[in-house]
């Protein structure tokens, strides 16, 4: 959804991390590795937010889960079938439902006379709200056209729905093709990275701010090795450059700060999915939004842990160079792109097998986003206002006038938030 002062910061993505362990799962059946540990931890770990429908201790094969899989996905299409307008079913052959927003539809289609696969995002535009993202979305994607960017092919507008044929993303998102390889190195991060950053020094050149990125929004175009990656999911881009929006972990603490902000806000970002990337942890990462948010603004984050040891000094300083607080000093796409860790492909870097590690954090990423998630009593959006504003009710001090930087400690009055302090928050990412 839109970005407005009525609305509350989005939850940290829970689902993408699910899938990614059940994908290491899947890898582990496959291989041979690990034996059933991770099967095991995934029964014990299953919360509001894990289930499955198969009551069987044996789990059904591949071929069955994907014939389970693309029936229920049939059944949900043929629901929606129907909302679609003559106009676009006659063009276009409905296939399956592959997603949904807040005030839209995601199906999988095939072009009539050529029986190419693309994807049709169908938009509800007769909200307020829904006309909102809509626009946003479509006035980016009617410019661009750039080989890591997600395509827009046509589009059909009517009254009440706003329909988007799109190029049809098969091959997964990032964090997914990371599990499913079994070998992924410092070179494998690099080749990644400068496909996104091609995509998004693209976007910034025309202006474009995405707002949203993380590995959920950067989809392969096909499961081939050599498929390119896209930069997908529009529904912030065109809002005010001064509106708190985003995904929490990946926000600047420039926008949590509620300063006007520039394109440097998805450098940021970048920072954090590489990190992410490389170790499969966050590098913000609390138990409350407050704390959260504490950390982020102070940039406190740390290379402790596998396999940081391992990894090369280079992937640390490319790391730091987009983490830095001040959004000046931060690199651009284009200096991003040209630095020697990706220039290079991490030729000097080790090459160590970094899988066993990044499966391992994202495991127990899992677990612990469950255990919170159960023992959790506070609605989101009560979080939401109260971790923005107490950390607005935070004590600032300088550090010096040469660093343009400046820390957060807690005041006295910390826990005495008045209703004026609280700052307004973001909706959801796009529907």
């Amino acid at each position: 959804m839109g970005c407005g002062n009525s609305k509350v910061l989005p939850e940290a993505s829970k689902k993408s991390y699910v899938s990614v362990v059940q994908s290491l799962v899947a890898f582990s059946k496959a291989h041979g590795g690990d034996d059933d540990e991770p099967k095991k931890r995934l029964e014990k770990q299953r919360g509001p937010w894990f289930s499955t429908s198969v009551k069987s201790h044996q789990p059904p094969s591949n071929s069955q889960q994907l014939i389970i899989r693309d029936g229920r996905q049939q059944d949900k299409a043929a629901k929606y079938k129907d909302k679609f307008d003559p106009r676009v079913t006659a063009r276009y052959d409905i296939k399956a439902l592959i997603g949904r927003g807040s005030f839209s539809r995601v199906v999988r289609v095939e072009h009539r006379a050529t029986r190419q696969p693309f994807a049709i995002k169908m938009m509800e535009v007769e909200a307020p709200e829904g006309r909102e993202v809509c626009a946003s979305e479509l006035a980016v994607l009617q410019r661009v056209s750039h080989a890591n960017v997600i395509q827009l092919i046509e589009v059909f507008q009517f009254p009440q729905r706003v329909y988007m044929v799109l190029e049809l993303a098969t091959g997964g998102e990032l964090l997914d093709r990371v599990v499913s390889r079994g070998h992924f190195t410092e070179r494998d991060a690099t080749q990644a990275l400068r496909m996104v950053l091609a995509g998004v020094g693209y976007l910034h050149d025309l202006g474009i701010t995405h707002r949203d990125l993380k590995p959920e929004n950067l989809l392969y175009y096909h499961p081939g090795a050599d498929s390119r990656l896209l930069v997908t999911d529009f529904g912030l881009t065109s809002w005010s450059l001064r509106t708190t929006c985003g995904t929490p972990e990946y926000m600047a603490p420039e926008v949590l700060l509620r300063k006007p902000y520039t394109c440097a806000v998805d450098m940021w970002a970048l920072g954090v999915i590489t990190y992410i990337v490389l170790s499969g942890s966050m590098p913000f990462e609390e138990d409350s939004r407050t704390r959260l948010y504490r950390s982020i603004v102070r940039g406190k984050y740390s290379f402790h842990g596998d396999p940081w040891p391992s990894m090369s000094n280079l992937a640390k300083d490319f790391i730091q160079r987009l983490l830095a607080l001040d959004s000046a000093t931060r690199l651009t796409a284009d200096q991003a792109i040209r630095h020697c860790w990706v220039v290079t492909m991490a030729a000097s870097s080790s090459v160590r097998n970094l899988h066993r590690s990044i499966s391992q954090n994202l495991r127990q990423r899992v677990s612990r986003s469950t255990s919170r998630c159960a023992s959790s009593t506070t609605s989101s959006s009560d979080a939401n206002s109260a971790g923005l504003g107490k950390l607005m009710s935070l004590e600032k001090i300088k550090t010096g006038a040469a660093s343009g930087q400046s820390i957060w400690t807690d005041s006295a009055s910390e826990s005495h938030t008045t209703s004026s302090q609280r700052a307004p928050g973001a909706s959801a990412p796009s529907s």
